[in-house]
C-alpha cells in the first residue's frame, strides 16, 4: 500500500511507502497519528501548515460486513482540537481496492484557485476545479460523474467549505452518487476549503483490490460476523426498518430528548418526527425506507424520502439531523426538516451543528422557535455567504457571542448532540470529556443507559457512567479504525463472540496474530495521542466541562449534570 503526499503549495503529489509505525492503522487510528506527527497542535486550523488526511480503515475494501467508513482527520476550525470526522459511502472501499493507505494534503495553493484531485489506479494527480467554485454538492457530482464516468465517488466541499465556515463538512457520495454522508463534524470542510480543493474523484476501474493473506479464514469470520449482526434485534430489526430515527420516540419516552435548546426532555410534537412516522411516509410516497449507506453494509439503516409530489429530497436522514432541526428548534414538520436536511448536504455543513445553531438563533430572537421556514431561509443564508449566514456558519458557540446569548450547549466549540446529559448521564460524560469536543459517537453510553445493550447502566444516577463512558471511549477508538460501522457495537457489547472475530478478520486479513487486548490497547493508544495533541495545543482538564446551565434541573425527571470536575477527571486514568 501507498500514502500519497499532496503539496497544494507545490502542486506536486508524492507516493510514499508506508513507515512501519503506520502498517498496522487505519481510520481514525492513523489520521490522529499522522496529524500528531506532522502538525503543530499550535497552529492556525485555516492556515498552511495544518493537514487533511484521509484513509480506509483496516477492513476497507475487504468483504467484512459494514466495513465501509472514511476516517478524515485534521486539526478543527471549530474546536481547535484534534479532529477525525467520519463517513459512509463509497470513498474507503475504494481507495483501498487502489492499495492507498492514506492521502495527506498539505500546504495552500499560492494562485487561490481551486483544484480536484483524480485519484485512479496510476496514482493521484492534480486537476484545475475552477469550473466547479461555486457549485453545491448535487450539481459538483452530477458534473465530475459526467466528466470522469459513473461509478466514480466524489468527495467534495459545497459553498460553506469554499468560505471556509467553521461548520463545513466534506460530502462523500453513496453507491447511488448522491452526497449524503459526510465528514460532518469539526469543519473539516473548512480545511479542505483551506487547501484549494474543491473535489476528490476516485476511479477504481482495474484497481488490484485488497490483499488478503488467509482467505479462507477471512471469510469464515466475516460470515459469523454478519450472522450475528443480523441476529441483533437493534442492528437486524430496529435500524433496518425504522433507521436511527427509531431512537425519537425512545429518547422522548425516556425524558431524555433535548427539546427548546436543551430546556425540556420531552417534546410534543415528537410523534410526528419520529422512525415509525418517517417510515410511513417514506412508503406513502414510493421512497425506500431501507437503503444501505455504503456497499456492504447488512444493517442497511439509511433511506430515501420522497416529497409531497414522489420525488426525491433526500436520503440518510438521520435521527440526530431529526432532533437537531425538530425537538431542538420545536419544528414537528417532517418535511421541512428534510428541506434543512437536503439544505446541509448540498451547502456542505454538518446537520447536527447548524440544528443546535440555529436554535441559538432562536434564543436570541432572530426567529421564533418552530419557525420552519424561518430556519430555511437562515439556512439559504449560509448557502449563499450572506453576512448572517457566516455568522451562522461559524457554529452555534460564534453564533452565541455574536448575539449575546448565554444558553450555548456546546463543548469545545462543538455543539451537543441529541442526548440530555441530565437524563443520559454517561452520554454527559463523554460530551465533557471527549478528545474532539462534545460527540455522542467517541463513547455512545446510550447503549446501556437507555437500549440496555451491553449491561445496564441507570441513566438518571451516578454511578457506574465514569467507567462506561471510558470503557466506551477506548472501544469506539478501535472500532473508528477498522472501518467498520460504529453500529456494530450493539453487536460486540451483546455477543462475547464477536469482538473475537473483528480480531479475526484483521489477522487473517493482514496476517498477524493480534489478540482482543491488543484491540483494547490500539483504543487507548490513540485516546492518548489525540490528548497529548490537545495538550500541546493549550487544552487543560477544565475544558472537559459542560455548560453551567446543565446545572438546571431538567423536566421531567428534575436531575441535573451532578458530576465533579475530580470525577470527570478519571475518565482517562487508564
Amino acid at each position: 500500500m501507498k500514502i500519497y503526499r499532496v503539496n497544494m503549495t507545490e502542486g506536486t503529489v508524492r507516493a510514499e511507502e508506508v513507515k512501519e509505525k503506520y502498517a498496522t492503522l487505519g481510520g481514525r487510528g492513523l489520521t490522529s497519528q499522522i496529524i500528531a506527527d506532522e502538525v503543530d497542535p499550535t497552529c492556525h486550523p485555516l492556515g498552511p501548515n495544518n493537514k487533511l488526511v484521509l484513509a480506509p480503515g483496516l477492513l476497507s475494501g475487504t468483504n467484512a460486513p459494514s466495513s465501509g467508513r472514511l476516517s478524515i482527520g485534521t486539526k478543527s476550525p471549530l474546536t481547535r482540537t484534534i479532529k477525525e470526522s467520519n463517513a459512509g459511502g463509497t470513498a474507503a472501499q475504494k481507495l483501498a481496492k487502489l492499495g492507498i493507505k492514506a492521502i495527506i494534503i498539505e500546504g495552500q495553493p499560492q494562485d487561490g484557485k481551486f483544484y480536484t484531485l483524480k485519484v485512479t489506479k496510476d496514482g493521484v494527480e492534480l486537476l484545475d476545479g475552477t469550473a466547479l467554485v461555486g457549485q453545491r454538492n448535487y450539481d459538483v457530482g452530477k458534473q465530475l460523474r459526467s466528466e470522469h464516468g459513473e461509478n466514480v465517488c466524489v468527495v467534495s466541499i459545497g459553498p460553506a467549505g469554499e468560505y471556509k465556515l467553521s461548520a463545513a463538512s466534506i460530502a462523500v457520495t453513496d453507491g447511488d452518487g448522491r452526497p449524503v454522508r459526510h465528514c460532518g463534524r469539526g469543519g473539516t470542510g473548512a480545511v479542505m476549503g483551506s487547501k484549494g480543493v474543491k473535489a476528490i474523484v476516485i476511479d477504481d476501474t482495474d484497481a488490484p483490490g485488497v490483499s488478503i493473506k488467509d482467505k479462507e479464514k477471512f471469510k469464515e469470520a466475516a460470515k459469523d460476523f454478519s450472522k450475528m449482526l443480523l441476529n441483533h434485534p437493534v442492528c437486524g430489526q430496529g435500524l433496518p426498518t425504522y433507521g436511527t430515527a427509531v431512537l425519537i420516540n425512545i429518547l422522548n419516552e425516556a425524558g431524555g430528548l433535548p427539546t427548546k435548546n436543551f430546556r425540556f426532555g420531552r417534546f410534543d410534537g415528537a410523534d410526528k418526527i419520529s422512525g415509525e412516522a418517517m417510515y410511513d411516509v417514506i412508503n406513502e410516497r414510493n421512497g425506500k425506507p431501507t437503503h444501505g449507506c455504503h456497499p456492504g453494509c447488512v444493517m442497511r439503516c439509511s433511506q430515501v424520502y420522497h416529497d409531497k409530489d414522489g420525488n426525491y429530497l433526500t436520503a440518510g436522514f438521520e435521527y440526530e439531523t431529526i432532533w437537531a432541526f425538530g425537538a431542538h428548534c420545536t419544528i414537528d414538520d417532517l418535511d421541512a426538516i428534510a428541506t434543512l436536511d437536503r439544505l446541509c448536504d448540498d451547502i456542505g455543513v454538518d446537520t447536527i451543528e447548524m440544528g443546535v445553531t440555529i436554535g441559538v438563533a432562536m434564543e436570541a430572537g432572530i426567529i421564533p422557535f418552530g419557525d420552519a421556514d424561518g430556519a430555511i431561509d437562515l439556512l439559504q443564508q449560509v448557502g449563499e455567504g450572506k453576512p448572517l449566514g457566516r455568522i451562522l456558519g461559524n457554529g452555534a458557540e460564534f453564533t452565541a457571542k455574536a448575539y449575546g446569548v448565554s444558553r450555548v450547549p456546546t463543548v469545545k466549540g462543538q455543539s451537543i448532540p441529541a442526548y440530555d446529559p441530565r437524563a443520559v448521564k454517561g452520554v454527559g460524560v463523554t460530551y465533557a470529556t471527549s478528545t474532539m469536543g462534545a460527540d455522542h459517537t467517541a463513547g455512545y453510553s446510550v447503549t446501556a443507559n437507555i437500549l440496555k445493550v451491553g449491561g445496564q447502566v441507570d441513566p438518571l444516577k451516578k454511578d457506574g457512567q465514569v467507567d462506561l463512558s471510558r470503557n466506551l471511549q477506548i472501544a469506539t477508538a478501535a472500532i473508528d479504525s477498522t472501518g467498520l460501522c460504529l453500529f456494530v457495537a450493539f453487536a460486540v457489547l451483546d455477543e462475547p463472540k464477536a469482538l473475537p472475530r473483528i480480531v479475526d478478520m484483521i489477522n487473517a486479513q493482514y496476517g498477524l496474530s493480534l489478540t482482543v487486548d491488543d484491540v483494547t490497547e490500539l483504543g487507548k493508544s490513540i485516546l492518548k495521542t489525540e490528548r497529548e495533541f490537545n495538550a500541546k495545543a493549550g487544552f487543560t482538564n477544565s475544558h472537559d466541562r459542560l455548560p453551567e446551565f446543565f446545572n438546571e434541573e431538567l423536566d421531567p425527571h428534575g436531575t441535573t449534570f451532578d458530576f465533579t470536575g475530580e470525577e470527570l477527571d478519571e475518565v482517562f486514568n487508564f
